[in-house]
């Protein structure tokens, strides 16, 4: 749109960072909390990047080590570009293999979670664990963080495995008591995958409910810019250089989780623009997936989107979650969609002239992703709630004062009786 726009984004997200919440100050005399179990957001979950004798790029230290972590400190030996090129996956176009078992890391990388279980392994959300203990809370015991490699889809890297022996060893240290389930924009995808890939006998003895913070179940418009013009992690700025933005946006590229973040066609179909190019003024919005990386000379992403655009169904009734769902979400905020870019060569570079399309959501998420979860008033026991925070942005909601208060709520709340 206009340089004003341009310059209320960055200023946007430089101010996430600084974001501090009003603590909820009301003490529980009952030790016998319902222990939660978190699910981070899209890369921000600590992951400790291991390199030895990388031959990547020889400008690049051939060893050593930095994190992946959005707000976080990632290395001073290690630059932005070179972090994008060693946490670029090597896809292997021509193996029958399922797509999920196509995909590697760069010769000489190793990448694991920090911290896994921990709160250390999130410590974006230090205000919601502060606002729990305020309520009678522990850290490391009744409030446990189940994170995963951002760059990955739930079908990979034992996540399945992990979380529900998570789950299970918090249900038994907590005297039996089923544990309730908090997700933070992608973290939600991946407990709905969770929840339709266990048995409901699983789920009535192990989980109490489920309270979705800004849940991005069927994807958001941003999804596509990332494969074209990127966002660096850890700070969230547009790349500055060519070089920085070809490097980062082929690393989205080649991430299946990019897939299962942009806007699934069966929620979106035409209504918004993700995409412009420019030099043949085309405008691509999510239906049009197909032809625009085509049209870009991307058809070798095709298995990868066809699988994973949509990969984690929740709107029908035989993916509802069915447990008792409390979902929140922000509104009246201007929200980032789609971009228009000169061409279609992946790297393209945002500046003040940068054209962009916007539409009502929390800053991040558009209202057609944060409203689909209403499909789940569908589930005909299991309660469901949907609540809007209007004003609040998409990274301040899991420090607000009213939706941390909720969730204190609802998890003493007892379960619905559908076992």
């Amino acid at each position: 749109m206009n340089r004003a726009l341009v310059l209320r984004i960055a200023a946007g997200f430089a101010a996430i960072a600084l974001l501090m919440p009003t603590a909820v100050s009301a003490k529980s005399s009952d030790p016998g909390v319902t222990p939660i179990v978190l699910f981070p957001a899209w890369h921000f979950t600590r992951l400790t990047v291991t390199v030895h004798n990388q031959t990547v790029d020889a400008k690049c230290p051939s060893s050593g080590t930095f994190e992946d972590l959005v707000f976080g400190d990632p290395s001073s030996t290690f630059s932005q570009l070179c972090r994008d090129e060693l946490l670029t996956l090597r896809f292997d176009r021509r193996s029958q293999k399922p797509i999920r078992l196509r995909f590697h890391e760069q010769p000489g990388v190793t990448v694991h979670i920090a911290d896994y279980g921990k709160t250390a392994s999130a410590p974006f959300y230090e205000p919601m664990y502060e606002a729990l203990e305020a309520a009678g809370y522990t850290r490391d015991m009744n409030i446990r963080v189940a994170g995963y490699d951002a760059r990955l889809t739930p079908d990979m890297d034992h996540f399945l495995q992990r979380s529900k022996k998570l789950i299970e060893q918090t249900y038994r240290q907590n005297g039996n008591r089923p544990v309730h389930l908090v997700g933070h924009s992608n973290g939600p995808i991946y407990v709905q995958y969770l929840l339709t890939h266990t048995t409901q006998a699983w789920k009535d003895k192990y989980i109490h409910g489920f309270t979705p913070l800004a849940g991005n179940f069927p994807g958001q418009g941003l999804g596509y810019e990332l494969m074209f013009v990127g966002v660096q992690i850890p700070d969230l700025s547009f790349p500055a250089t060519s070089a920085k933005a070809v490097a980062n946006a082929r690393m989205f590229l080649s991430h299946p989780s990019s897939y299962i973040t942009a806007a699934d066609p069966r929620i979106f179909g035409d209504k918004e623009v993700v995409i412009h190019d420019q030099s043949t003024d085309t405008f691509y919005t999510p239906e049009d997936y197909p032809q625009l990386f085509r049209d870009a000379g991307l058809s070798w992403v095709l298995p990868i989107a066809n699988r994973y655009i949509g990969g984690v169904p929740f709107a029908d009734p035989a993916h509802f979650p069915n447990v008792d769902v409390y979902a929140e979400k922000g509104s009246g905020l201007d929200t980032l969609v789609g971009v228009g870019i000169a061409d279609l060569s992946v790297g393209q570079l945002v500046g003040p002239s940068t054209e962009f399309f916007t539409r009502d959501g929390d800053f991040n998420q558009e209202d057609l992703t944060n409203d689909a979860v209403a499909a789940w008033a569908g589930m005909q026991c299991w309660h469901f709630s949907l609540t809007d925070n209007p004003g609040v942005n998409h990274f301040e909601l899991p420090s607000n004062t009213g939706v941390v208060t909720r969730l204190i709520a609802n998890a003493k709340a007892p379960r619905s009786n559908c076992r």
